[in-house]
């Protein structure tokens, strides 16, 4: 069984019911933990539905927020719904299409494990910050944060042990505070701190939970699908007898993420 196979990345109005709502309450909070002066020319690196880059354009008045993704589709839907400030272009992390020293600030949104090389990603932001600039980023606690997938994956593993494999928690290292510190580190980045950022996962009932899992973005989605409707079945019923469900029928989780920032050196 291939892991990568099943992490599909084109629907965004998909990938908006799946973690979209999620990944834009953690967006807000990580630019506010940021405290950036207004007028600065940020890059958004990896962004996806532009969760981040409409956070970015809504708190800090920037001079110019570019958001970039590899996916073309995920570039339509954040193009869709973009501040006037903001533009968009298809363009690989691992090879940034920006000149040195172009930008204030480079930050990235759940987008690190996602990546070939995640170092050689955090290398580029470096690359494309001025001197004394930020690089900084997040990304989901896959390991013990993110209730909500704990309990999925349990579930999958309770009907089929070898979805352990592809479980984000066991797949992903740069999902914990001391591998973040490495990367950021290693790129030559000074005044690294991490800090958590967590967020309500609240969703109105069973089925708000699970249908999103039935649309193929992202790894656990694209796993579902997959799978033979005898087999699916067997892991909504197992899943939906081990969630808590509060007495109205809505099930209240968190979610954890991981936020980490440097400065390159001036």
């Amino acid at each position: 069984m291939k892991e990568q196979r099943f992490d599909m990345w084109a629907a965004g109005d998909a990938y908006e019911r799946y973690m979209g709502r999620w990944s834009r309450l953690v967006a807000d909070g990580f630019v506010a933990s940021l405290s950036c002066a207004d007028g600065l020319r940020w890059l958004d690196v990896g962004c996806g539905t532009g969760a981040l880059t409409a956070a970015v354009a809504a708190r800090c008045r920037p001079r110019m927020v570019v958001g970039l993704d590899r996916s073309a589709g995920f570039v339509v839907s954040a193009r869709a719904a973009a501040p006037a400030s903001a533009c968009f272009v298809v363009a690989d992390a691992l090879s940034l299409p920006v000149r040195d020293e172009w930008c204030d600030v480079a930050v990235s949104g759940l987008a690190l494990n996602f990546l070939s090389g995640p170092g050689a990603a955090v290398a580029e932001m470096a690359r494309v910050v001025r001197p004394g600039g930020l690089v900084a980023a997040y990304v989901w606690d896959y390991a013990e944060g993110m209730a909500f997938l704990r309990h999925f994956w349990d579930a999958a593993v309770a009907v089929e042990p070898s979805a352990a494999a592809l479980d984000e928690g066991r797949r992903f290292p740069v999902c914990r505070p001391d591998p973040l510190r490495a990367l950021w580190t290693e790129a030559g980045l000074v005044d690294v701190a991490v800090a958590p950022i967590e967020v309500p996962t609240v969703f109105a009932g069973f089925a708000d939970l699970w249908e999103p899992f039935l649309a193929g973005q992202g790894p656990a989605p694209g796993y579902v699908a997959a799978l033979a409707p005898i087999t699916r079945d067997r892991l909504r019923d197992t899943l939906g007898e081990a969630v808590p469900t509060r007495p109205d029928g809505s099930i209240a989780f968190t979610a954890r993420a991981w936020a980490v920032q440097g400065s390159r050196p001036a």
